[in-house]
């Protein structure tokens, strides 16, 4: 598994994928990222701090991730990445949370910023089609509203290659996700053990008509595979 990776293009920043106790939703029909965690704190604070103990700072741009949301990290292991980016002059960093937990988006905003690092925080949206994210995906996200989103969230992550969606539907996500939020993080869905699996229909409509689009946007991250970014794989 690997836990620490570099991005050099588009938002050029250093990646971790860090362990946590787990998603507490665990009910999206697509995910099952949720099998790297433990419920046993001081070996997922080894694990974390081996991580951290590889950023250098060389972008001053930090990305956190951990299969969940931030505060599914312990509290060691919060204060571990508060940190490092103390010790290598990190100005932002990155983290990821499901919605239902956005209230709690406030407290680690402030607790960084005392030390002059800004929070950007990344929501698992999936597509902007409200029906299809909480009948098909099973997201768990009531709000329907993109401005209300955006409100609390920086930059989104969609979710393609999935039944039904369509050309037009992708686009119409993109799109939205561009004007909204700072930041759209595109994942075109691979095979795993979660009940819906892709289409490689939608996958080849999405690599024919909208990558040829927005791939060089520098706005937008496009993961073809989830690996894309230097993280993750074999556990």
């Amino acid at each position: 598994m690997e836990r620490y990776s570099v991005i050099t293009e588009k938002n050029p920043r250093e990646i971790l994928l860090l362990r946590g106790k787990g998603c507490r939703y665990r009910r999206c029909a697509f995910c099952d990222y949720h099998e790297d965690s433990s419920c046993n704190t001081q070996e997922n604070l080894a694990i974390n701090k081996n991580a951290l103990n590889q950023v250098k700072g060389t972008y001053k741009r930090l990305e956190v991730v951990n299969s969940g949301s931030f505060c599914e990290l312990d509290s060691e292991t919060i204060e571990a990445i508060l940190q490092t980016c103390i010790e290598k002059k990190i100005t932002t960093v990155h983290f990821e949370c499901h919605y239902l937990y956005r209230k709690q988006i406030t407290a680690l905003r402030e607790k960084f910023a005392k030390v002059g690092v800004e929070v950007k925080m990344k929501i698992g949206v999936e597509t902007f089609d409200s029906a299809y994210r909480e009948q098909t995906m099973l997201k768990g996200i009531k709000e329907t509203d993109p401005t209300k989103i955006s409100e609390y969230f920086d930059e989104c992550c969609l979710l393609f290659g999935l039944p039904n969606q369509t050309s037009e539907s992708m686009k119409n996500d993109i799109e939205i996700g561009l004007k909204y939020f700072e930041r759209v993080c595109v994942n075109i869905m691979v095979e795993n053990t979660a009940p819906l699996q892709p289409s490689n229909e939608v996958r080849e409509i999405f690599m024919k008509e909208i990558y040829p689009i927005y791939k060089d946007n520098p706005r937008i991250d496009i993961l073809l595979h989830n690996t894309d970014f230097g993280v993750g794989g074999t556990k």
